[in-house]
């Protein structure tokens, strides 16, 4: 994935834009990157590598370096940005939020035409942060160049530009597919992913920017530069899994989401009796956590932590580069609480059910710990499909994704015709999956939200969400 924050302001904002990026951490882990601007010195831009070091101690010196009015940065789990671009539209820095999935079209219609180039990256690749500047700079200003953007990308795109005279455009996805989001105080404005950010930093909500809409913020002002459409497909997987608890998107809360589908979960196994005899409710850590408790205090099953994260040194699993050193450290994390696991039923609740990679150890780690029985109970529907419109799955292959996978051990590519009924558990192929992801994780019993389920506990209409993982419809 990735996020950005931004402010423009009367007075230095740069340490608030340090602390407002850092709280978008959650969204990425390789690149970090703040661009600010001063009256006296312009543009400025610095970039670092977070693979191995948090945002923050890699920024830490910035004060020292950069500095001014009006700045924005981003968590990229992409390329390195913001870029700085020198054009007929002026000296600009831009961060872009989503993906483009048409990128090598774009580039080759560009070349074509421009006789160009661009700076390749590793492999021959082309930064997706150039390549929308470079689609903006093929019209005579900003908002035409961004609306051209809009409609020439098959993706996502989500941007904020920092102009040469401190004043910001951001510019929310065609279809919203990610949040974007304004807020004021005294002195200017600020433009953010997560709503949280800001308002820890002392700014009120102003504005949520609608589908495609674009507006540009100077420390007096907001203009309207291109009215929001009316299409919206913003992804609901920001409320199951991505998006941080204190956020609202669309005026709907993540954490209280989270109660709610759990709860809502709960009370579709409390109807099928799958709930009898259940010691402890657990949340897979961290945020299946929520869920569990939704469900927990639904079904009347004390909410328990039989295991603990072990955070201080790597508080993220998948740091490390190499996937045996990412699931070593995953397990070197997990601290049992043995008096909450010896001889106990437990029924946990994650998140989602991606690739499986480190389910199955930590099922092993629990029977090894003396648990008696371990159920799994995803907050969300099988994904069958690779995201085509973020970046938040590092899947190379749908093969990758465990339920695709279990389907073409079953049946071969002829399954891939009756994913609809793989993912309703009232089915036999329904039951058969599930029964399969029994046997090679070891759980006592598996189930899933169902799509609805998930769209009721968001309270959004289906039509504004995008549910293309699950059920592979580009709308609903």
């Amino acid at each position: 994935m990735g996020g950005f924050f931004g402010i423009t302001s009367k007075q230095e904002c740069l340490a608030d834009v340090f602390f407002g990026v850092d709280y978008h951490s959650h969204l990425g882990t390789r690149r970090g990157g703040l661009a600010a601007y001063d009256k006296k010195i312009g543009l400025q831009r610095k970039i670092h590598n977070i693979e191995n070091s948090p945002f923050r101690t890699k920024f830490e010196h910035i004060f020292e370096e950069m500095k001014g009015t009006s700045a924005i940065g981003c968590i990229s789990d992409s390329d390195p940005q913001p870029m700085l671009i020198r054009s007929h539209l002026g000296t600009f820095a831009i961060c872009i939020v989503g993906a483009i999935t048409n990128s090598e079209k774009l580039i080759d219609t560009y070349l074509s035409a421009s006789f160009g180039h661009f700076d390749a990256m590793t492999g021959g690749a082309v930064n997706s942060t150039e390549l929308t500047a470079a689609l903006i700079t093929q019209k005579t200003d900003f908002m035409e160049g961004i609306k051209f953007v809009q409609e020439s990308i098959e993706g996502s795109i989500s941007l904020l530009i920092l102009k040469q005279d401190g004043s910001i455009i951001a510019a929310r996805d065609k279809y919203g597919r990610t949040p974007v989001l304004i807020g004021k105080n005294d002195d200017g404005f600020c433009v953010s992913f997560e709503s949280f950010a800001y308002k820890k930093l002392g700014y009120d909500d102003f504005k949520e920017l609608g589908p495609g809409e674009i507006v540009e913020l100077t420390p007096e002002s907001i203009t309207q530069l291109a009215q929001p459409g009316e299409d919206m497909r913003i992804c609901a997987f920001l409320w199951s899994y991505y998006g941080y608890p204190n956020s609202n998107y669309e005026g709907r809360n993540v954490e209280c989401m989270r109660y709610k589908n759990g709860a809502i979960m709960a009370e579709a196994d409390m109807a099928n009796n799958m709930t009898d005899g259940i010691d402890y409710i657990c949340g897979v850590p961290d945020s299946g956590t929520p869920h569990a408790i939704g469900y927990s205090g639904k079904s009347g099953i004390p909410f328990a932590r039989p295991f603990i994260k072990y955070t201080p040194t790597w508080p993220r699993s998948f740091m490390p580069k190499n996937q045996l050193d990412r699931n070593k450290v995953a397990k070197m994390k997990q601290i049992p609480v043995h008096e909450l696991i010896q001889d106990k039923k437990l029924l946990f609740v994650d998140d989602s059910i991606v690739r499986g990679t480190q389910l199955q150890e930590t099922v092993e780690f629990l029977y090894n710990n003396g648990a008696k029985e371990v159920h799994m109970r995803s907050a969300c529907p099988p994904i069958m499909h690779n995201c085509k419109y973020l970046n938040f799955s590092n899947s190379k292959s749908e093969k990758e994704l465990i339920a695709r996978r279990i389907i073409l051990e079953l049946e071969g590519e002829e399954g891939e015709k009756y994913m609809d009924e793989y993912i309703d558990p009232t089915t036999e192929r329904g039951k058969a999956l599930r029964k399969a992801l029994c046997e090679k994780f070891n759980f006592d019993s598996v189930e899933y939200q169902s799509l609805d389920g998930l769209i009721e506990a968001i309270g959004l209409p289906k039509c504004k969400l995008c549910t293309y993982c699950w059920n592979g419809k580009e709308s609903n």
